[in-house]
């Protein structure tokens, strides 16, 4: 089983990237006009979720980024996914 310290050895680069693209990506967002939008405010809500010192952080922010309804829509109104609950 490896330890915490292999985990860290072998992973620790890609999510330090990551983790810089995410903020780069922020960055990005608030240097240019205009408002943004629902999908910005998630990620800002979804963040917090990261320093949370609980074992399933990767699923509370699948669902904090996730539509929370269960009915399905009449019609799509377009093709793909949003990746943000809309409302």
């Amino acid at each position: 089983m490896p330890t915490k310290q292999d985990i860290l050895d072998l992973h620790f680069m890609d999510a330090r990237c990551k983790l810089i693209d995410v903020a780069a990506f922020l960055d990005r967002v608030e240097r240019h006009p205009g408002e943004p939008d629902f999908r910005f405010d998630a990620l800002r809500k979804a963040i917090p979720l990261l320093l949370e010192d609980r074992p399933d952080r990767a699923r509370a922010i699948l669902e904090a980024l996730s539509d929370p309804s269960t009915e399905p829509a009449e019609k799509a109104t377009l093709q793909g996914a949003f990746g943000a609950p809309t409302g």
